[in-house]
């Protein structure tokens, strides 16, 4: 039986990632930074709260792990512009340290989960494939990049079995709005406690909105699959606006007599204008498709923002 450590596992696609490890049956650790996980695990999953920045707890707590996904990161693409040197110094030590580590390790593999959404930077061509020019434009792009690279560095020089994953956005049920990440959690929430909402420009960024379910079922199979020192866009290829996703999300408002107050502001210099990714490498090399279409991941979703704002 397989032991895979999830750092980040309590989070929002991690704990969904968790879910998808314990089905199949394996072991599974999680590492969050909190006392107590803030989302509720399977039963069986072993939780350890600390900071895995620090080596002497990452070695205890990497104990009989075969496997490592991490999904840790301190910030979001908004924040990292209010403090640049933050996101560096809150990012990178870590997960360079963590690299350190598990390549002293007896580790099978380990996946590392980078941004789909920030590391390309503006577009040339769509979908993204992998092998599209990275020029991230915000600082967490940056940071993410770099510590994509410094994996391949650590998989060269120590024979780390790393794998890289580049998710588009992920969307679904339990997904906390207003934290600068998350626009389709953040405007059903808005609308549903009568907030105004906000686009950047008119109609929006486009994105490629996926379902969580699907993004992380994709990790896994990148963790399975993927082959070491590869990189892997998981996301839907299609891409949406902000305006789409909101022309979505009408129908279920109005049903409930809701109207929602939309704002729109100037464009914003660190919004790239369009993403799209091209998921064929994974599907080719580890049999990994979407399953839960657009209408259907939005429906659920509004339907658990629903019943979460009934219960308060």
């Amino acid at each position: 039986m397989k032991h895979c450590c999830v750092i980040g596992g309590a989070g929002f696609l991690g704990s969904h990632v968790v879910e998808v490890l314990h089905a199949k049956g394996e072991l599974v650790t999680v590492i969050g930074r909190t006392p107590v996980p803030s989302r509720i695990l399977p039963k069986g999953v072993r939780y350890i709260p600390g900071d895995y920045g620090e080596r002497a707890f990452l070695l205890g707590a990497l104990k009989g792990v075969d496997e490592i996904i991490n999904l840790a990161y301190s910030t979001v693409p908004s924040t990292s512009f209010d403090d640049p040197v933050q996101d560096i110094i809150g990012n990178l030590p870590a997960a360079v340290g963590l690299f350190d580590v598990a390549s002293r390790l007896a580790i099978r593999k380990i996946v590392v989960i980078s941004s789909g959404g920030t590391v390309y930077g503006p577009a040339q061509d769509v979908p993204i494939v992998e092998a599209h020019p990275t020029n991230p434009i915000s600082p967490y792009g940056v940071t993410k990049l770099a510590i994509e690279k410094y994996g391949l560095m650590f998989m060269k020089i120590k024979g780390l079995p790393v794998v890289t994953v580049r998710p588009a956005n992920a969307f679904g049920e339990q997904q906390k709005p207003f934290t600068g990440q998350g626009f389709v959690a953040t405007a059903m929430a808005s609308v549903l406690r009568g907030k105004d909402l906000f686009l950047y420009g008119d109609p929006g960024t486009i994105r490629d909105y996926i379902h969580v379910s699907d993004v992380a079922t994709g990790i896994v199979a990148a963790l399975e699959l993927g082959k070491p020192g590869s990189l892997y866009n998981i996301g839907s290829g299609e891409g949406r606006s902000n305006k789409d996703i909101l022309d979505a999300i009408y129908p279920f408002a109005r049903a409930a007599g809701l109207e929602p107050k939309v704002n729109i502001l100037p464009s914003r210099q660190f919004d790239v204008e369009t993403n799209i990714l091209d998921s064929g490498k994974l599907k080719q090399e580890t049999g990994w498709a979407a399953k839960v279409p657009f209408n259907v991941g939005i429906e659920q979703t509004w339907n658990w923002f629903l019943r979460a704002m009934q219960q308060t």
